[in-house]
């Protein structure tokens, strides 16, 4: 188990530089391109990666992976930005939104009490809400309800009981809604 953890360990030290690699060749590829992205709006969308990083260490009670993550995309940005690359630092921070919101998910996610029977999934899971439906407290339909998603609502999925899925929304409320609602993001 120890040599198959340590492949592992290798196989995402690769992923995250293919990953850095290619977040490099997109901002290059912006620079040079000249992107129609103007300063007001990479100003706003790094304005709305730093209050969605705000919310995030609010959140989290400890140092959520997430967090050094759009730390660092966040910083990226501000470099960007200040070499008017607008296009490329707008990229940037709406990567860094995206981390944070992630991590605000999995935080929240983490608060949640496992059932019996219930399986996590190894990381969230991106799922897409295809008809309004409700949202419940626990696995069935005996539970009361939440709260309601309509059709398109964006959502993160982090565990899985029989038929239903435990999701967390963009505004951090949790519960669980049936399998047949959700399919994964395309």
């Amino acid at each position: 188990m120890e040599l198959q953890l340590l492949a592992q360990d290798a196989q995402i030290d690769g992923l995250t530089r293919q990953l850095d690699d290619a977040r490099q060749e997109v901002v290059r590829a912006m620079a040079r391109l000249r992107t129609l992205a103007t300063r007001a709006e990479a100003a706003s969308g790094m304005a709305e990666a730093e209050l969605a990083l705000q919310s995030l260490r609010a959140k989290a009670e400890s140092s959520a992976p997430e967090l050094g993550q759009a730390e660092a995309l966040l910083k990226l940005s501000g470099d960007e930005f200040g070499n008017e690359n607008y296009g490329g630092a707008l990229y940037l921070a709406t990567q860094a939104k995206s981390a944070a919101r992630a991590g605000e998910s999995r935080v929240a996610a983490q608060r949640l009490t496992p059932r019996p029977g219930e399986v996590t999934f190894a990381i969230p899971v991106p799922l897409r809400v295809v008809a309004r439906g409700n949202v419940r407290e626990g696995p069935g339909t005996g539970f009361s309800v939440a709260f309601t998603l309509d059709a398109g609502a964006l959502v993160l999925g982090h565990s899985y009981a029989n038929e239903w899925v435990r999701i967390v929304d963009d505004d951090g409320r949790a519960g669980w809604i049936t399998r047949s609602l959700v399919s994964g993001r395309r």
